[in-house]
């Protein structure tokens, strides 16, 4: 314990003596790391975490960029210069203008610029969250767009290897900064706990290496091989002068948030206009619960849309709000529905005890199999409209098509044993 102790008192002390120098040292490879260094700060630092693949919904991979044709785009190099010295001057991440660096920001432009607008409507949301926090734990505000990079700002997405949430937390780096996870709830995808997780643990990568963009970096691949790309350079510490020595996916991960921060900043110029938002942090409040509760249940007595529910309440997996002893579980809705929760509220958690003695009950006689029809999900449908239309109740739909949330795809089949006839649309 000790010996651990101490290296990380090693690595602070020589990357803190050089942390606000921005011109690229030449240092001797045995001055940093040795091979059983590197190892260990790999343990210390749970090297679990290190392989996050981007949310592949966006693609934000850039493997294929010197693929495709970008000089077709509007946006001359001498104003990319002066955009990014602009946006330098004001960060303590080292934008500098490089080839590589306009090759990817015009790829987004031209080939992931639709994405945008829905993004930048989500980012309303949750930048808020995200400032106050990287705020509090001295972290540069521009790191919120690090969530862009990692997931899309999509707090159920999950990579292939596993990795989930806004942050992209594994499992193992999850616990280590006590996001917890059962079969009800994971706090990875939990938005405030996990962007507290994620400035923590940024924090500490920072201790380690004394500059922001060595710590982006080392988010994505470890800081082991971080260490290592440092050594194998000859000891240069500018991420630029290290990044041919980097895996692929860090080298492109970097110049990925780069971009992304660049159309942020310039979103008027590209004539990127957010999709407006339905809803905005500061509009919503927070209400503690008594007794397990489904959105279902919450929907059903206050009129609340159970798609903003989930929305709102990403991190309980089964759209259900465990009652659980010292936990202190708590569902987040609408400001201007909080008042009606908490009028309700006895009769929700009403609705809730006869919902659970009716769970091992047989199914009624109008659960006949005869009288089974399949409907087919058309533009505009939710599962409360359809419930509606049939007389029949949303936990009922879920049930009978072993759903597991509340979203629906267009063309979609449902099983239902509707209790009243569904009069046809003119």
């Amino acid at each position: 314990m000790k010996k651990l102790l101490l290296l990380l008192f090693f690595t602070t002390s020589v990357f803190a003596e050089t942390a606000n120098d921005s011109i690229p040292k030449k240092m001797s490879a045995s001055d940093l790391f040795s091979d059983y260094d590197i190892v260990l700060i790999d343990s210390l630092l749970m090297d679990s975490k290190y392989k996050s693949p981007l949310y592949n919904t966006l693609q934000y991979r850039m493997d294929d960029v010197d693929k495709k044709a970008v000089t077709d785009v509007a946006l001359s190099t001498q104003i990319l210069k002066q955009r990014l010295a602009t946006i330098d001057a004001k960060t303590p991440f080292h934008i500098a203008y490089n080839p590589a660096l306009e090759k990817v920001i015009k790829s987004y432009l031209k080939y992931r610029k639709r994405y945008y607008p829905a993004l930048m409507a989500k980012a309303s949301y949750y930048f808020p969250m995200f400032e106050k926090y990287l705020d509090q734990y001295d972290i540069p505000l521009e790191m919120k767009y690090l969530a862009i990079v990692e997931s899309a700002l999509n707090p159920t997405a999950k990579s292939r290897v596993g990795a989930t949430g806004l942050w992209q937390f594994m499992y193992p780096t999850g616990v280590q900064y006590k996001l917890k996870v059962s079969s009800y709830v994971d706090e990875r995808q939990d938005p405030l706990k996990s962007t507290i997780a994620a400035c923590q643990y940024l924090s500490d990568l920072y201790t380690i290496f004394g500059d922001w963009d060595l710590a982006l970096a080392a988010y994505n691949s470890g800081p082991g091989n971080v260490a290592k790309a440092i050594k194998r350079s000859g000891g240069y510490r500018n991420y630029w002068n290290i990044r041919p020595f980097l895996p692929r996916e860090t080298a492109s991960y970097v110049p990925a948030f780069y971009a992304t921060m660049y159309l942020f900043e310039y979103q008027k110029e590209h004539q990127l206009v957010p999709e407006k938002f339905q809803i905005r942090h500061f509009e919503t409040d927070t209400i503690r619960i008594k007794k397990t509760i489904s959105f279902d249940q919450i929907s059903e007595i206050t009129g609340i849309n159970s798609e903003l529910i989930q929305f709102l309440n990403p991190s309980f997996k089964l759209d259900v709000i465990p009652f659980v002893k010292g936990r202190n579980y708590a569902i987040t809705l609408p400001r201007k529905n909080t008042l009606s929760f908490i009028e309700n509220e006895e009769a929700l958690y009403a609705l809730a005890k006869e919902d659970a003695a009716k769970r091992e009950k047989p199914l009624p006689k109008y659960f006949e199999l005869d009288k089974r029809i399949r409907y087919k999900v058309r533009s505009g449908d939710f599962l409360g409209k359809i419930a509606n239309r049939f007389g029949v109740r949303v936990r009922d739909i879920k049930r009978w098509n072993r759903l597991k949330t509340s979203r629906l795809r267009i063309g979609q089949r449902l099983s239902i044993y509707p209790k009243k006839i569904a009069v046809p649309k003119t």
